[in-house]
Formats: structure tokens, C-alpha cells, sequence
């Protein structure tokens, strides 16, 4: 059996998707299919590699060497065709602090900070915390596929507009920018001298037909004008091994990043999170492509039925992630229903879109990886609470 095929209970594992039930959903009866982690176990070669590092029964500081850097280097020029300098890479527990640490370092209290909406709920508290101005440039959702506006882009970004993060791929709509959409982000963001804070830490997870291009690869005046976060995280399922880096050409932006990490006396990474990170990055493309295939049958499974068994949720198909956005405006129910009656009538617990802004309201996030077993069950309650409506 592959492991991709492997129902693993994960209870009594401190899981925070599938112990925290009962604090999240107010029952443990609630197929959880939110968080993003995946219910699937790593490559074997990272479950070697933490093994063998184990049994060495000595966990002191431990450095990210030339080896570690180079790995990462060398993925970066196989998997997405950019060549970056070893010195570029900073590392750090993850690329939500990352975020947190850049906005610190190269932003001032109450300037302005662009983000795409509906999107990934840290994003408003990487700007609202730190007494940043948040401004939005809400994406369109035109036939079934979301688009920029660009016009509104431009107009936000010339009234003073000091940084943009960027997601792509996008959460949770689930776009892989194209080249020409990720161009002339880039180029408005240079002509109005807007810093490019670019999380891509789903880089890796896109499926086939599209290609992830880093924004920073497309010239060298937009590399140095941006900020790239990545991870094995979501790549590799290592969310809980804290293991993520961030790229920055310019030597200036580079020296201030890393003085503010320093004041919040983050130097340095867990021994297992480096372990796992240079294995993962060096034996697990095998494991990652068949990851691939996977989810791409777990999409068109959920696309399939919901669309053919259910008469009010759209599926948002994504080209790239874990995570599917579906449209539950036509059932006719308030957000706050809306949440309640997948918890309660589907028992299946999901990501509330509203958590990813007021443009997220009548959508739910749902998280394919997993066994086909376990996605064939959470469209069973969902078909079945449908039909009983």
C-alpha cells in the first residue's frame, strides 16, 4: 500500500487539526479538514534521517552549515529555475514570523501595507499588529477563476503604498500566478518603489499544466526589490519541525532583516528542523511528485461529486496547493450559519472563510491531503447533509 493510501490516526499526537476538536469545533464527532498539515507521512528518507540523527543522543546548537545552503540552493535552480547566492538565505522558525520580522525591519508605524483579498488571515496581523496602515486590492472572481485588478493595484499602490506581500501560490484561492500577471505586479510595484514581500512557501505544490515562477526571478532589478519566504513546511509536511528560510538579494534590506531577528534573539534553527529540511530537499522528489498526483485525483474527486451531488457549492479549482476554496453563497445562509451547519449538519470541520477577510464571507476552505478514504468520507457527510436540507 503506499503511504499516500495509509489511513494514520494521528489522536493523542498533541495534533493541533485533530486534538483540538473539541476546543474548535465544540465536538470530536467533526472530521477535521482545515488546518493546513497533511495526513500523510513524510518521505522515508526524512524519517531516516531524524532517526539516525536521534540515536547520536547529543541535541546541542546547531548550525545551518554550506551543506544546508547549498541544498536549498540547489532545489531552487532544479524545481523552479532560480539561481540564488548562498549568502542570500536567512533562516528562521517560519515564514509567518518572517513576515512579522520584515514589516519590523523595513516598514515604519503607520505606513502603508498591500495585501490581496480574500487571503491568508496572518497576513492582516503581520500589518495591524505592528501599527501598519492595511490597504486592499481585493481579488475578482470572474467564470470560476479569481483575477487581479490591476487597475485598483496601481491606483493603491501610488498613494503611498511602502511594501506588497505577495502569496503565490495563492491561499486560499488557490492561483499560480503566470508570468504575465507576476510581471506586471512587479513592475508596478518597482515603477511606485514598493517593496515585494513574496510568500511562497506552497511553491512546490502546483499542479500539472501550471508552473510556480518566484516574482524575484524574473529580472535583476525585481529580484533585488524582493523578499522571498519559503519552507519544506507545506512542501514535505513538516509544519511542526519549525524550518523555513527567507531570500534576500540586496545586501542592505539583507543586514536589516537580520538585525531585527537578532533583537528578538531568533538566531538560529531547531536540530531536527534542519535535519528534516536537507533530507527532505534532497531525497524527497520522488515522494513529492507522487504527492502530486495524489492530490490532483483528491481535487477532481471533490470537484466531481460536489458539483454533481450538491446543488449550492461551487468549487473554486485550484492550480496549485492543498487547499480548495468552495463557494457556499447559493445555500442561502448567513456566514454565521453557514459555519454552524457544516459543523453541525455535515460534521466536518473546515476553515471559515471570513477568517480570510469580509471578501471570504459564504466561502469555506477545505484541505484535500489526505487519504482518498478520508477525503471520500468528508464528501459523503457533506453529499449526504446537502441532500437532507
Amino acid at each position: 500500500m503506499s503511504k499516500f493510501q495509509k489511513v494514520t490516526n494521528r489522536l493523542s499526537t498533541r495534533s493541533v487539526k485533530w486534538d483540538w476538536r473539541e476546543n474548535l469545533f465544540k465536538s470530536e464527532e467533526v472530521l477535521p479538514m482545515w488546518v493546513a498539515d497533511m495526513d500523510f507521512e513524510v518521505p522515508e528518507a526524512v524519517q531516516n534521517a531524524i532517526i539516525k540523527r536521534a540515536e547520536h543522543g547529543i541535541f546541542g546548537y546547531t548550525l545551518t552549515d554550506e551543506k544546508v545552503n547549498e541544498t536549498i540552493q540547489n532545489w531552487l535552480q532544479s524545481k523552479h529555475d532560480w539561481e540564488i547566492e548562498k549568502n542570500w538565505l536567512t533562516y528562521s522558525p517560519g515564514v509567518v514570523p518572517t513576515l512579522h520580522t520584515i514589516i519590523e525591519a523595513l516598514t515604519a508605524p503607520e505606513d502603508q501595507v498591500l495585501i490581496q483579498t480574500p487571503v491568508y488571515p496572518p497576513f492582516y496581523q503581520v500589518v495591524n499588529k505592528h501599527n501598519r496602515t492595511l490597504v486592499k486590492n481585493p481579488l475578482r472572481l470572474e467564470n470560476g477563476r479569481y483575477e487581479i485588478d490591476f487597475n485598483d493595484l496601481e491606483e493603491k499602490l501610488a498613494s503611498g503604498v511602502k511594501a506588497f506581500i505577495l502569496c503565490n501560490p495563492h491561499n486560499p484561492v488557490g492561483r499560480v500566478w503566470g508570468k504575465d500577471e507576476l510581471q506586471k505586479m512587479a513592475d508596478l510595484c518597482m515603477k511606485h518603489d514598493v517593496l515585494i514581500i513574496s510568500d511562497e512557501i506552497h511553491s512546490d505544490l502546483v499542479y500539472p499544466g501550471y508552473k510556480h515562477i518566484p516574482v524575484a526571478s524574473l529580472s535583476k532589478d525585481i529580484e533585488v526589490n524582493t523578499i522571498t519566504c519559503m519552507a519544506p513546511s507545506k512542501t514535505f509536511n513538516l509544519a511542526g519541525l519549525q524550518a523555513s528560510f527567507a531570500i534576500t538579494p540586496d545586501k542592505k534590506m539583507r543586514e536589516a532583516v537580520n538585525e531585527q531577528f537578532g533583537l528578538q534573539g531568533v538566531n538560529m534553527l531547531n536540530t531536527m528542523g534542519i535535519t528534516a529540511m536537507e533530507a527532505a530537499y534532497d531525497h524527497g522528489e520522488e515522494w513529492l511528485d507522487e504527492l502530486i498526483q495524489v492530490l490532483k485525483s483528491n481535487k477532481d474527486l471533490l470537484m466531481e461529486r460536489l458539483h454533481s451531488e450538491t446543488n449550492h457549492i461551487k468549487v473554486i479549482e485550484p492550480e496549485g496547493t492543498y487547499l480548495v476554496w468552495l463557494d457556499c453563497r447559493e445555500m442561502g445562509l448567513t456566514h454565521s450559519d453557514l459555519k454552524q451547519w457544516f459543523v453541525e449538519k455535515a460534521k466536518v470541520g473546515l476553515n471559515d472563510g471570513a477568517s480570510f477577510g469580509e471578501d471570504g464571507e459564504g466561502f469555506m476552505r477545505i484541505n484535500i491531503a489526505c487519504p482518498p478514504e478520508t477525503l471520500e468520507e468528508g464528501i459523503n457527510r457533506i453529499v449526504s447533509a446537502t441532500s437532507a436540507r
